[in-house]
C-alpha cells in the first residue's frame, strides 16, 4: 500500500468514526424534524480538510491531505457507488413485482428532467450568465451531461464551463441538500413510494443522503419498497436522462436560451 493511500485511509477512518459518534441528530424547525445523517458530517469534514480550504491555513494538513490525495479519493467515490448500487439492487430483486406495476409511474417520472432549464434557466440569466447557462441548467450535470455537453461543444468552451460548475456544486452541496429535502420530504402529504422515486435523479450519492433521510421519516414496512423505487429511478434517470438530454432538454434549452437572453441578460455577450 503505498503512502498517499495510506494517509487518504486513515483519514476516512477517523472522519467515519468521528461522525459515527456524532451519531443521527433530529433538528426540529418549525414542527418539523430535519435528519441530518453521519454521512453530511463526512461531506462537510471532507470539504474542510481540503488543501484549497483548512489545508491553506495548516501546512501539516496540507502534507496529510494535498493534490494526491484528492484525486485518488475521487477514483474511489466511483468504485463506492459501484458496491452501493449492488446493495441497492438486492433490494430492487425482491420487489421487483411492485416496480413492474408502477412502470408507467417510472416513465412519467423521468419528464421531470424537461423542468431544469424551465425553472433554472430564466434565473441564471438574471444573474448574469451566458452560454454558461445552457450547459448549466439543461441537466442536473452529473457524468452524462458532462460527457454529452463535452462532446457537442468541448469541455473548454462555455457550455463545457457551465456544466462542469454545476458538476461541481452539486458535488459539494447536493448531497447534504438532498439530504435535507428527503427528511421533510414526508411532510408534504406525497406518498412515500412517490418521494422514493423523486429520490432517483441519476446521482448515487444525491440519491443516498435522500433515501437514508426519508426512510427514517416513514413506516418501517414500506423502508424496503422505498429504497427499491429511489434504485430503479436511479438507474433509469441515468440511462434515460442521456436521451432526454440529447433530443429534448438540451435543443429546448438552446431554444429558451435565445428567446430569453435578449430579455434577461444582464450583460453584452463578448464575440470572440
Amino acid at each position: 500500500m503505498n503512502k498517499v493511500m495510506s494517509k487518504l485511509l486513515v483519514t476516512s477512518i477517523l472522519i467515519i468514526a468521528l461522525c459515527e459518534l456524532i451519531g443521527k441528530i433530529n433538528v426540529p424547525v418549525g414542527g418539523v424534524n430535519i435528519v441530518l445523517f453521519p454521512m453530511l458530517y463526512a461531506v462537510g469534514i471532507g470539504l474542510m480538510i481540503t488543501p484549497d480550504l483548512l489545508g491553506r491555513k495548516i501546512k501539516a494538513l496540507k502534507e496529510v491531505i494535498g493534490e494526491k490525495e484528492i484525486k485518488l479519493a475521487g477514483e474511489f467515490v466511483g468504485i463506492i457507488l459501484l458496491i452501493l448500487g449492488v446493495k441497492y439492487g438486492t433490494l430492487a430483486g425482491p420487489n421487483f413485482q411492485k416496480i413492474i406495476e408502477a412502470g408507467p409511474a417510472f416513465l412519467a417520472q423521468e419528464f421531470g428532467h424537461i423542468l431544469s432549464p424551465i425553472i433554472a434557466l430564466p434565473l441564471a440569466l438574471f444573474l448574469g450568465m451566458k452560454r454558461e447557462a445552457v450547459g448549466a441548467t439543461s441537466s442536473i450535470s452529473r457524468e452524462p451531461s458532462l460527457g454529452v455537453i463535452g462532446e457537442k461543444y468541448g469541455i473548454d468552451s462555455p457550455e463545457g464551463s457551465g456544466v462542469l460548475g454545476t458538476y461541481l456544486i452539486g458535488t459539494v452541496l447536493g448531497t447534504i441538500v438532498f439530504g435535507i429535502l428527503g427528511s421533510v420530504a414526508v411532510y408534504t402529504g406525497i406518498h412515500p413510494y412517490a418521494l422514493g422515486m423523486a429520490c432517483g435523479v441519476g446521482s448515487g450519492s444525491m440519491m443516498t443522503a435522500a433515501v437514508a433521510a426519508l426512510t427514517e421519516t416513514i413506516p418501517a414496512n414500506m423502508r424496503d419498497t422505498v429504497v427499491a423505487y429511489a434504485a430503479t429511478s436511479n438507474m433509469l434517470s441515468g440511462i434515460t436522462g442521456v436521451n432526454f438530454l440529447i433530443f429534448i432538454t438540451l435543443p429546448l434549452t438552446n431554444k429558451m436560451y435565445s428567446i430569453l437572453e435578449p430579455k434577461l441578460g444582464r450583460k453584452k455577450e463578448v464575440k470572440a
